[in-house]
């Protein structure tokens, strides 16, 4: 937020100092020179002016000014000063409506999204990780042991208790460490759904994780706080948004279906 603040500051200086300098008129005389006026009138045969330079009133022959130059001027720098009004007020809307959208999300880690005025919160799922040796309980951010050989990442339910009609569902989520997370694809399997398939390899015992990633697109609203949707409309189907740390096997789950 402090860059924010930062950039929006900077902004409306830069927008202050453009004003400034279009106040500032160019009376442009026929040999090419000109004076610094914060106005001027034209009068019979002469031009009255306020020189910026003498802080004063003065008059100059009429002939002598090249009036087109300095309306064509001063007309062109009104375009870009309401060019630059519109832009900034373009930003400080953007910033007001990102700041409300903000204060809706709590600051809870978690996944969140929005049903018109309501936030609601989307419940984790208790993972396991099914061994040829049993099933163990992932705990976050608590890596299990395993020894050599291949594993599933599983969730219990055939089919997600959170059902959803929209397949570009947006998303919140708050991040409780600074890891990586994104939606996937999950497999129903009888009672259980597979978040992916985990193979250790021998003597190093290092986790190769597969698991289907939906392409999605995110957007970071705060520190720790980003929305998150897929990149393309989701097939019905099941699915969870996950935040884990590649090869630690440390994965939270967030499980939701498309209908």
């Amino acid at each position: 937020m402090v860059c924010r603040d930062m950039r929006k500051f900077l902004t409306a200086l830069a927008f202050l100092a453009v004003a400034a300098w279009a106040a500032n008129i160019k009376l442009y005389l026929k040999d090419g020179t000109y004076h610094i006026v914060r106005e001027y009138q034209v009068q019979t045969d002469r031009v009255h002016f306020y020189s910026l330079e003498r802080s004063q009133w003065e008059d100059i022959p009429l002939d002598l000014v090249d009036l087109k130059r300095t309306e064509s001027e001063a007309v062109a720098r009104k375009v870009q000063l309401d060019a630059d009004a519109k832009v900034m007020a373009e930003e400080e809307k953007a910033e007001r409506e990102l700041k409300k959208e903000v204060s809706r999300i709590p600051q809870d880690p978690g996944v969140y999204w929005v049903a018109g005025n309501e936030t609601k919160v989307l419940k984790p799922a208790e993972s396991t990780l099914h061994t040829n040796k049993g099933r163990s309980v992932l705990k976050q951010l608590a890596p299990i042991p395993i020894v050599s050989g291949k594993a599933t990442l599983e969730i219990p339910g055939a089919h997600s208790a959170t059902v959803l009609d929209n397949p570009e569902q947006e998303f919140y989520i708050q991040l409780s460490e600074p890891e990586r997370f994104g939606i996937v694809k999950v497999v129903p399997k009888g009672a259980i759904r597979i978040v992916e398939n985990v193979s250790v390899m021998p003597v190093t015992n290092e986790y190769v994780e597969d698991r289907e990633m939906i392409p999605m697109l995110r957007q970071q609203l705060d520190n720790g706080l980003y929305k998150i949707w897929p990149k393309e409309k989701m097939a019905s189907g099941e699915y969870a948004i996950i935040q884990f740390t590649e090869g630690k096997m440390n994965m939270q789950v967030w499980d939701f279906a498309i209908k």
